[in-house]
């Protein structure tokens, strides 16, 4: 079996993708027409000619407008539903969700509108599809404080279905000790913390990432090998990175894929993972991810089967349901020998 199709065959999960970032350019167009919103955009064409981006705010600025489409339950069943068919194929038994409440609530969207859609999704998909999830709130850099709070205000009437809590959106600038407080009060009402950190800013919005707001897994992260102290504390403790090769391609984090530093990460002992953060945008879903890195970079069939191990493991999964995804490689792997 080549390198490829054992990508494909191989169980995994995505712990890295922000559900407004699947939104195809089909699917925008079609609900900004059932929703009644202009775009500056009059095709397909013209959707993805803007997908071309120069730095992380070029991304948002497009991004943000994309997601005016999104204004009732059902679009956000639908955006939601759509991403869970597709990265069925790709063999994903379970995803670890970001969503951007704040941005939505700025247009005047309510936080229900937006968690209910997702959640309906998910649940069917838990039982047509057998995919599991965790749900995680993310809390935009690039707002003050203040919305942070009041995001998490929502949040804390919705436990049931919001597993943790992240920081996303503009990372220049707006470094992780600007959250200091609103994590320390999500930690206090039980949400598990997650941050982006190194993706554009400094080893030390990592390592501030892990002392001050005590996040449990590092997403991006690549700046982290700056400073070698801070990796090889990393390898000690096994914390999670959450790895998006196309996406640092394509914002420009790296000029050519085979600089990304996955196989780096593997060889150190780091438990990496790859996914696609916002695969709509950047031209790759999960699978996507792992033949382009691997090709770049030079990963084998151990590395490959690494990664899917790490996916699981880096998870959220109740420990039980971890081994279930491991057993699943295993049993992948004994089939592909046969």
């Amino acid at each position: 079996m080549n390198l490829n199709a054992l990508i494909d065959a191989l169980p995994k999960a995505e712990l890295h993708l922000h559900i407004e970032g699947t939104l195809e350019p089909e699917m925008m167009l079609s609900l900004a027409k059932r929703n009644k919103i202009d775009l500056p955009y009059a095709n397909v064409k013209e959707v993805q000619a803007a997908y071309e981006f120069n730095n992380l705010q070029d991304f948002l600025d497009v991004y943000y407008q994309g997601m005016s489409v999104l204004i009732e339950e059902r679009d956000f069943y639908d955006l939601t539903w759509a991403y869970l068919e597709k990265v069925h194929g790709d063999r994903v038994r379970h995803v670890e969700i970001f969503f951007d409440p704040q941005a939505h609530m700025e247009r005047g969207i309510a936080f229900e509108t937006v968690l209910g859609g997702i959640t309906s999704a998910l649940e069917t998909a838990h039982k047509e599809m057998g995919i599991s999830s965790k749900l995680i709130m993310c809390f935009l850099r690039h707002l003050p404080e203040e919305a942070a709070f009041e995001a998490l205000d929502c949040a804390c009437k919705h436990k049931d279905h919001i597993f943790g809590v992240g920081l996303d959106s503009s990372e220049a600038g707006n470094p992780p000790e600007k959250f200091s407080r609103v994590f320390a009060e999500a930690r206090a009402q039980g949400f598990v913390p997650v941050a982006h950190a190194g993706e554009e800013g400094p080893a030390a919005y990592v390592k501030t990432a892990l002392d001050d707001l005590q996040v449990q897994r590092v997403d991006h992260g690549n700046r982290a090998f700056e400073d070698p102290a801070l990796i090889a504390r990393m390898v000690r403790d096994q914390t999670p990175l959450t790895m998006c090769p196309l996406s640092n391609l394509r914002l420009r984090g790296i000029e050519r894929l085979d600089q990304h530093p996955i196989k780096k990460a593997l060889n150190a002992g780091l438990l990496a993972t790859i996914n696609s953060d916002d695969p709509s945008y950047f031209g790759g879903y999960v699978n996507d991810n792992y033949k382009e890195v691997a090709k770049a970079v030079g990963l084998d069939a151990a590395d490959i089967v690494q990664l899917a191990k790490n996916s699981f493991a880096a998870s959220f999964m109740p420990d039980a349901d971890k081994q279930q995804g491991l057993d699943a490689v295993a049993k992948c792997l004994d089939q592909v020998k046969k």
